[in-house]
């Protein structure tokens, strides 16, 4: 496969939401990529990534980067266990650590957050449009490295 992408988040957790939200969108465009909404368990869709073995595997994940809401950054594996990402129990840097061994090429993508709470903001869901674009093109140089 050529590649996989792995949208977390809770739906009804404010901005969190928005790896959800992106994967609905792109399921529904039927990229011709394996989309999984991996909700606050990500951890729980390993075995599909191990079965399909996808050369890229994208990772999209509410992140609190210190940034200005709605932004969008490729976060390096190295700064993943310096930041709070989402609301999820097992951290990203450790579910990265065991996945490195079943995809070629792994990218960690996060959206800055404005709440946590409540409905998602409308930068933030500006911003997951503008990287479904990204994504149905597969211009991941389009996005700046944290």
């Amino acid at each position: 496969m050529d590649s996989m992408i792995l949208c977390i988040g809770n739906r009804d957790g404010g901005d969190d939401g928005i790896g959800p939200y992106i994967a609905d969108t792109l399921k529904i465009d039927s990229l011709d990529v394996k989309v999984l909404d991996c909700g606050t368990t990500p951890e729980n869709y390993t075995a599909v990534v191990k079965r399909y073995k996808p050369k890229a595997l994208v990772l999209i994940d509410a992140a609190d980067m210190g940034l200005a809401a709605g932004d969008i950054r490729i976060i390096p594996k190295e700064k993943l266990g310096r930041m709070h990402i989402s609301t999820h129990g097992i951290p990203l840097s450790v579910l990265i650590t065991y996945l490195e061994y079943e995809a070629d090429h792994i990218i960690v993508i996060g959206i800055q957050p404005k709440r946590m709470s409540g409905t998602m903001s409308s930068a933030v869901k500006k911003s997951g449009d503008h990287l479904i674009d990204i994504l149905k093109e597969k211009k991941y140089e389009q996005i700046p490295v944290l």
